[in-house]
């Protein structure tokens, strides 16, 4: 009974060990000047690997704001922090991927405007997009201009699906990321993370206690590397961390 007794108590450390690979060591929560939109700062380390990331979230519900797709052609930039606060916005990061010519690269819809239409490739595996005020997040297979989206991005890959991290994905290259998730229910979030690789970041993402409240459903993957920026317009002032070069479009969180 004894040996049956330390083989459970072992093998529920073991499962344990496996479903923690990452443990939040710290969160802090800003609110910003609407009600149901907060800042998250959370710091987690990966056991094993003793790797530290810094994650930034604005989690939003589509009870009082929204997601908006800003279009920002190269003759008009502007950087993330300065477009923000043009456009009135509560919080951003960058959007999706673009060519040398910052021509955007897959399915590009901004204020119900069709920018750049949907394309076929690999890394293109998901599209997040606004309709009627409520975001989503789905494979190419499953949008439809049918529902007439009011704003859309297409990019990837796809991290987090049904709860669970994408398998497969990229463990070898680390950078700056900023991604978009859906909970259940009526929240999501936009965020940014400091230098990880995407399995990592999809481990983190679906990792319990996260964010209270927050279990990430689905989540896609935006332009990382240098294209990685995040700006939260907190009640004590702005929060920002800029991006390292221009970028063609920001996803911004906007009062609906």
């Amino acid at each position: 009974m004894r040996a049956l007794r330390a083989a459970f108590v072992a093998s529920f450390a073991l499962v344990q060990i496996a479903a923690a690979e990452w443990q939040v060591v710290s969160s802090d929560n800003e609110p910003s000047t609407i009600a149901g939109v907060q800042h998250r700062h959370v710091v987690a380390n990966e056991s094993g690997t003793g790797h530290r990331a810094t994650m930034e979230l604005a989690v939003f519900s589509s009870k009082t704001a929204t997601l908006r797709v800003i279009d920002d052609p190269p003759e008009s930039h502007t950087r993330l922090a300065e477009t923000m606060q043009r456009e009135s916005c509560i919080a951003g990061v960058n959007g999706g991927y673009f060519d040398p010519e910052y021509a955007p690269v897959g399915l590009l819809i901004s204020e119900g405007r069709v920018v750049s239409p949907l394309r076929k490739a690999r890394l293109l595996s998901g599209v997040v997009s606004v309709v009627k005020g409520r975001v989503q997040i789905q494979r190419p297979a499953e949008f439809s201009m049918k529902a007439k989206p009011a704003a859309a991005r297409q990019c990837g890959p796809f991290l987090v699906n049904g709860g669970k991290p994408i398998a497969g994905l990229n463990d070898t290259r680390a950078a700056r990321r900023t991604f978009v998730a859906t909970s259940s229910g009526d929240r999501a979030a936009i965020g940014y993370c400091s230098h990880v690789t995407l399995a990592q970041l999809g481990a983190l993402l679906a990792a319990p206690g996260l964010a209270s409240e927050f279990k990430t459903q689905r989540a896609l993957n935006l332009d990382g590397g240098s294209s990685s920026g995040f700006w939260f317009a907190g009640q004590n002032g702005p929060f920002s961390i800029s991006e390292q070069k221009g970028v063609r479009d920001y996803l911004a969180v906007v009062v609906k």
